[in-house]
């Protein structure tokens, strides 16, 4: 029997946090996440898909963005992020058994939906969809996704494609491996 795994992946998550809690939008917002006692030295932890998309990197220095950018430095509060994480796992809970879930982080997740699909009558990219729908509803954040018959295939299909398509939905198979 075939398996699908799915592997969900909060976007920027530290700073959609921040941006949820803020009442803004992470993708119109410049926003870092760092400690900004540590100077301009500090290492971000996380920035805003709208700083991705000008070519910022998360996890890097403050120094190391262009001075022309200007955005807003917000301290790292951990139990807030964890309180979110907490939420999301609730909603993933609303779908597949606790023994079905298979954290991997705070912001990202493994779900068997193998057992799920038929209860459901939903292939894996309408259930990965209805998740990641459900997740924004809840919480106010994003994710992508990736969708395969292993783990493997699932998170390689996430990292590597889900960002690419606007439902940041992926689905690689083995035949993918080679072509992809």
């Amino acid at each position: 029997m075939e398996r699908h795994y799915l592997c969900i992946d909060l976007k920027s998550f530290f700073a959609s946090c921040e941006c949820v809690e803020r009442g803004i939008d992470g993708f119109k917002v410049p926003l870092v996440v760092a400690n900004p006692t540590q100077g301009n030295g500090a290492i971000t932890l996380a920035i805003t898909p709208f700083l991705k998309a000008q070519g910022i990197k998360s996890r890097t220095r403050l120094y190391e963005i262009p001075p022309h950018i200007k955005y807003q430095i917000v301290k790292p509060r951990m139990s807030l992020y964890i309180a979110y994480s907490k939420k999301v796992i609730s909603v993933y809970l609303e779908y597949v058994s606790e023994s079905d879930l298979l954290p991997y982080s705070i912001d990202e997740c493994f779900l068997d939906v193998t057992d799920y699909l038929k209860l459901y009558n939903k292939n894996d990219t309408e259930l990965a969809d209805d998740i990641l729908k459900r997740v924004y509803e809840k919480t106010g954040l994003t994710a992508n996704c990736g969708i395969g018959s292993n783990m493997l295939l699932a998170k390689v299909a996430m990292d590597t494609d889900a960002k690419k398509y606007k439902n940041g939905i992926s689905k690689w198979t083995m035949e993918d491996v080679q072509n992809k």
